[in-house]
């Protein structure tokens, strides 16, 4: 016995913003997330050119889409089991990366290989992530 190092105990590291911060995080993070994504849109779609309305448009209709649907990932996806939680997200990030990176003009076939790159980069790391921190149920192990 006495040589034996103790049990390693699970334990939840400390909640330290209460469940109000929660809420407005779980909203403003996309918002200012979408804001930057669709100010890298328009900024890919106009070049270093002037700045115009369609330009505009295309940067807030850009940053909505991105806002809305990480708000409905951050919602629906932790309900899902692991493969299919790591399955949203990446075909999110490959639509999202793709999408934007079409505005700089790149041929289809460019954009759909480099999206499909980086796609099969964030399935890798967030499949790594669900599968050692979930079991097979969704529930956190750690």
């Amino acid at each position: 016995m006495e040589g034996r190092a103790p049990e390693a105990r699970a334990t939840r590291p400390p909640d330290v913003f209460d469940a109000r911060t929660h809420r407005i995080a779980h909203i403003a993070v996309p918002v200012v997330l979408g804001l930057i994504y669709g100010y890298w849109v328009a900024a890919n779609n106009r070049a270093g050119g002037t700045i115009t309305g369609w330009n505009l448009l295309l940067g807030f209709a850009s940053a909505l889409v991105f806002a809305v649907v990480s708000m409905a990932l951050l919602t629906l996806a932790p309900r899902m089991p692991r493969e299919v939680h790591a399955l949203l997200w990446t075909a999110f990030v490959g639509c999202a990366f793709g999408f934007a990176y079409g505005q700089t003009g790149a041929t289809v076939w460019r954009s759909v290989v480099m999206s499909l790159v980086v796609a099969a980069a964030t399935f890798a790391v967030f499949f790594y992530r669900y599968y050692t921190r979930e079991d097979a149920f969704g529930r956190r192990v750690r």
